[in-house]
C-alpha cells in the first residue's frame, strides 16, 4: 500500500512539474510571438517592408528571427487578423498598401540632370554608412539575398545588358542587411530616382569600353566585403563605386549646385 501511495505521490508531482514546465514553455512562446509580431509591425509600419511588396517566406523569417516557424505563424497570424499583411495563394504573404502607404518617405519627382546628381550625393552620405553596418551586422538570408541580387547582374553583364532592377535590389539587400530601416525605407523612397540615374548610367557603359565588366567587380567587390564581415573595407568600396558611377554618367563634370 505504501508503495503505491508512494507511486501515486511521484507521479502527481512528475504531473505538476510536467504541467509547470509546459506552462512556462507556453509563456516563453507567447513571448517570442509578441517580440516577432512587433518586429514585423515596426517595419510594416516604418516602409522597409514596402506596400504590396511579398514577405520573406516562414522559413526564412524563422532563420532571420532565430525563432520556430510556429511562432512566426502565430505572429503572421496576428498581422493577418489586424489587416496589415495578406495572402496570395501559391504566391506567399504581402503587406497591405492601405497600411503602409501613409508610412513611406516620399521625395519630388526627378526633373532635371541637377536632381540626378542630387540623389547621388544623398546616396553617398548613407549607402556607405549602410555597407558598413552589413558587414558588421549581416547574417545568412542577408549575404543570400546579395548573393542573389549578384548573381542576376553576372547573367546580365555576361549578354552585355545593364538589369536596372537587379542593380537596385543588390543596393537594397545591402542596406537590408545594415539591420537599420532607415536605410531601407530611404532607398525604396528613392526607388524611382535611383532608377533613373541606374538606366543612365547603364547606358553610358555600353560600346566597346569594358563598363559592364567593370561595375559587376565593383558590385562583387562590395559582397565580398560585407560578406567577409569587412566593415571598413564595405564602406569604402560602396564609396567607390557610387562615385564612380557618378563620374562616368557626367562624364567627370559635376554641375555646381551652389545656385
Amino acid at each position: 500500500m505504501r508503495r503505491m501511495v508512494n507511486r501515486m505521490t511521484d507521479r502527481a508531482e512528475t504531473g505538476r512539474e510536467i504541467a509547470t514546465e509546459a506552462k512556462a514553455e507556453r509563456g516563453r512562446s507567447v513571448k517570442l510571438v509578441d517580440r516577432v509580431f512587433d518586429k514585423l509591425h515596426e517595419r510594416i509600419r516604418t516602409g522597409n517592408y514596402a506596400p504590396d511588396s511579398r514577405l520573406p517566406g516562414e522559413h526564412e523569417l524563422a532563420s532571420m528571427l532565430g525563432v520556430s516557424r510556429p511562432v512566426v505563424r502565430d505572429a503572421l497570424s496576428r498581422l493577418r487578423e489586424q489587416g496589415l499583411i495578406y495572402s496570395r495563394q501559391g504566391a506567399g504573404t504581402f503587406v497591405s498598401a492601405q497600411v503602409s502607404a501613409a508610412a513611406q518617405l516620399a521625395y519630388s519627382p526627378v526633373k532635371s540632370i541637377a536632381d540626378i546628381q542630387r540623389c547621388y550625393e544623398f546616396r553617398l552620405t548613407i549607402e556607405p554608412a549602410a555597407a558598413y553596418y552589413a558587414a558588421q551586422r549581416r547574417d545568412e538570408a542577408a549575404i543570400a539575398r546579395i548573393a542573389a541580387a549578384l548573381a542576376e547582374l553576372r547573367e546580365a553583364t555576361s549578354h552585355q545588358l545593364h538589369r536596372t532592377d537587379a542593380d537596385f535590389l543588390f543596393h537594397k539587400a545591402v542596406a537590408e542587411a545594415s539591420n537599420n530601416h532607415y536605410y531601407t525605407a530611404s532607398l525604396e523612397a528613392l526607388r524611382a530616382h535611383i532608377a533613373v540615374g541606374m538606366h543612365l548610367h547603364g547606358l553610358s557603359l555600353m560600346g566597346p569600353r569594358p563598363g559592364l565588366e567593370q561595375v559587376y567587380e565593383e558590385h562583387k567587390a562590395i559582397f565580398r566585403a560585407v560578406a567577409d564581415g569587412r566593415a571598413e573595407d564595405a564602406r569604402d568600396l560602396m564609396l567607390k563605386h557610387l562615385e564612380g558611377s557618378r563620374d562616368r554618367l557626367f562624364e567627370g563634370k559635376v554641375l555646381d549646385l551652389s545656385f
